[in-house]
């Protein structure tokens, strides 16, 4: 299982096992707003066979994720995060069609697969897995919340990652290490350990810098990557460190450069609270 942890900036410390699926879906998606939307008609893929979706208890503060092969637990996810997982949306987008509920109204999921299926995805990789899971949760959320969705793609501004005239100061990692990788984001930090280049980018377009960021570094091994700069509301004080920009080239060899691109701009056609069980 993999870990990721992330500070959403809103005050509230949360912690939470999230989906393989996640990182398993980086490299394809990196470079849009998001991955292409699965209508209902799409998600078809293996369904859980018993789903439990009913509203968090009153006051609920701590999210939570656990999905291990077979099994889907979750705690306190509003459905703007829900999607965040199923289609790697970034939090902070505008999303056309999100109901006022959608940010609001935190909902707990309990979802268990058959025996067959549970033992197929436990054959399956870390990846593979990641990706089956992701799939399954998409399913939930058409057949309770009868999610219908698409995606417009529109040009709009981005930043390219590319290597700096200085040079990649990036080593790669060794096969073997940090087996199925690691990564991790907040509020001044990024850390990836032996992970793609996309998983700096999911970090970087998750919030961190104002437009979506495309991978044009043309990098293809997995890197350790320890990133650290000033966030922008602390860059006045007496030991301010870098900016985000001069921290990427300095520490990592990498720049952003501003451009334009297009980008995939997810839209909810139709979504319902679900009934309670």
């Amino acid at each position: 299982m993999i870990t990721r942890e992330f500070d959403p900036g809103r005050g509230v410390a949360v912690a939470a096992l999230v989906l393989a699926a996640c990182l398993a879906l980086i490299p394809s998606a990196l470079g849009q707003a998001v991955p292409p939307a699965q209508s209902s008609s799409s998600a078809n893929a293996t369904a859980y066979d018993v789903i439990s979706v009913k509203p968090s208890k009153w006051g609920c503060d701590v999210m939570s994720l656990n999905s291990p092969p077979g099994r889907l637990t979750i705690r306190c996810y509003q459905l703007r995060r829900l999607l965040f997982i199923a289609y790697s949306i970034r939090l902070d987008a505008a999303i056309p069609g999100m109901p006022r509920w959608g940010d609001s109204v935190p909902f707990d999921i309990d979802a268990k697969a058959d025996e067959t299926t549970t033992d197929a995805m436990n054959k399956l990789t870390q990846r593979e897995q990641g990706n089956q899971t992701q799939l399954m949760l998409k399913a939930i959320l058409v057949d309770r919340f009868k999610l219908r969705v698409h995606t417009e793609t529109r040009e709009a501004p981005v930043y390219n990652l590319v290597i700096a005239k200085s040079g990649l100061k990036l080593k790669p990692t060794h096969e073997g290490d940090q087996p199925g990788g690691y990564y991790s984001w907040g509020s001044g930090h990024i850390q990836v350990r032996g992970g793609p280049i996309a998983s700096l980018v999911y970090c970087l377009s998750e919030g961190l810098a104002d437009r979506t960021v495309v991978d044009k570094t043309g990098l293809t091994a997995n890197y350790d990557i320890d990133l650290h700069w000033t966030p922008d509301d602390q860059e006045s004080t007496p030991d301010a460190g870098p900016t985000l920009f001069t921290a990427l080239e300095e520490q990592l060899g990498l720049k952003l450069v501003p451009s334009k691109g297009p980008v995939d701009k997810f839209v909810i056609d139709h979504v319902e609270k679900p009934s309670e069980n």
